[in-house]
């Protein structure tokens, strides 16, 4: 077929759906304008007046789609009383700001998932041939973020909870750009010691139930789900142990916290999850290695070298404390460098029990926190770490908590509930 004809199959196709879309509109109108649909609440109740016909027009995936639904509404005893009205249509039907829960489905997980709203406008334009501006994306996602996600927490897993050999929680931070408003009297590590981003919380569950051939751990598939906010760790640690709970942490054989050296998570695994096995990132662990070296011995130099093959040979072997006492004896004196080997000398000293890796592989545990720090790219960085963004904590949360129901296969269940055709309320 020539170029012709392969854009006339364009048009047709597109050109069809736009005329189908049509139709449904028209046979949607026909639906909900039936007698005999059974709408709850479709009567006046004691002291209500009853005002048929009122004209909306709903927003669909269809397209626009012209309501006549009856308006109930009770007057005002008192002056101060504003008096209550309701359209039950309107609440069998689930609308949001005149969005269809289609519609709002639609754009809530393209204003999660898409690079920015603009973006996910042109997103639906492009895969739906729906007309909706940003702005309106955003409103929408922002009123309904909350419910999702609290939904979400409550839901059931996308795969049956079963027995596992081991289950793995990892927590980590990233910073996200705010808004002037948002950074007031906050430290930073600007040069003025201002700050440009707030830390947003990232939290990932998965399971594994095997190794390979060479004893190395394999991650299930589709087993990791993750949790997000903005909230101190304090708050945090029981959100993410709440997830664990619904994931099916219970019925593991054995629980694993995975983290880098930050003492904030390890006081989450102290109070969420005191019977877990604690593992410091073994790539974490290397960089404060060198870094250790370093200060000892100077930057680049063959000695540098030398120690840390040296001694990231005895964290392979759970010969910690050697390299503790070993780093300690090649302490020389004051001054800056002696200062920063000290500090790292403590981090090995505070996490030896984190760090007993021959051990752990033996077990075929995992040793690095790869899922969260990917995580902290996938869920969060390509998402509100865009050039140019600036958010507020609001606004970054109910992105994330949105995004995170979306890729933990939870967004659709939250949008089935209480769906007036599903649920067969329609008289034959």
């Amino acid at each position: 077929m020539g170029r012709g004809g392969a854009g006339a199959g364009v048009w047709l196709d597109e050109g069809l759906r736009v005329a189908l879309h049509k139709d449904g509109c028209r046979l949607l109108e026909q639906l909900l304008e039936d007698p005999a649909l059974d709408i709850p609440g479709n009567q006046a109740l004691p002291g209500e007046k009853c005002h048929p016909q009122r004209l909306k027009v709903m927003e669909t995936v269809l397209g626009p789609v012209r309501l006549r639904r009856s308006y109930f509404y009770r007057p005002r005893r008192r002056p101060e009383d504003p008096g209550q009205g309701r359209f039950p249509l309107d609440d069998a039907l689930g609308l949001v700001e005149g969005y269809s829960r289609g519609m709002a489905k639609l754009m809530c997980r393209a204003g999660a998932m898409s690079s920015g709203y603009e973006a996910a406008s042109a997103d639906l334009k492009a895969y739906a041939g729906l007309e909706v501006e940003g702005r309106q994306i955003q409103r929408v996602l922002n009123l309904q973020a909350p419910e999702i996600a609290r939904h979400a927490r409550r839901c059931s897993p996308a795969q049956p909870v079963q027995p596992v050999r081991v289950f793995y929680i990892s927590v980590d931070g990233t910073g996200v750009p705010m808004m002037p408003e948002e950074l007031e009297g906050r430290a930073g590590k600007q040069e003025d010691g201002s700050a440009k981003t707030r830390e947003v919380k990232l939290g990932c569950v998965f399971t594994q139930q095997t190794t390979d051939e060479e004893n190395r751990p394999l991650r299930d598939p589709d087993s990791t789900t993750y949790v997000s906010s903005f909230v101190c760790a304090a708050d945090f640690g029981p959100l993410i142990r709440a997830e664990a709970v619904r994931r099916g942490m219970a019925l593991a054989s054995v629980v694993v916290v995975l983290g880098d050296g930050a003492p904030w998570i390890w006081e989450i695994a102290r109070t969420c999850f005191e019977f877990a096995v604690q593992i410091v990132d073994f790539f974490h662990a290397c960089q404060h290695l060198t870094a250790l070296t370093e200060a000892l011995f100077g930057s680049a130099t063959d000695r540098a070298q030398e120690y840390q093959e040296r001694w990231r040979a005895y964290l392979e072997v759970d010969q910690v404390e050697a390299l503790i006492a070993e780093a300690t004896g090649l302490l020389n004196g004051p001054g800056a460098a002696a200062k920063e080997a000290r500090q790292q000398i403590g981090y090995f000293d505070t996490n030896q029990n984190r760090m007993l890796y021959g051990a752990f592989r033996a077990a075929g545990y995992f040793i690095g926190s790869g899922v969260i720090e990917a995580g902290c790219k996938t869920v969060v960085g390509q998402r509100v770490k865009q050039s140019g963004m600036l958010w507020s904590i609001a606004g970054a949360g109910n992105v994330l908590a949105t995004r995170c129901v979306v890729m933990n296969r939870a967004f659709d269940e939250f949008w089935q509930q209480g769906d007036l055709f599903r649920d067969a309320k329609m008289a034959a």
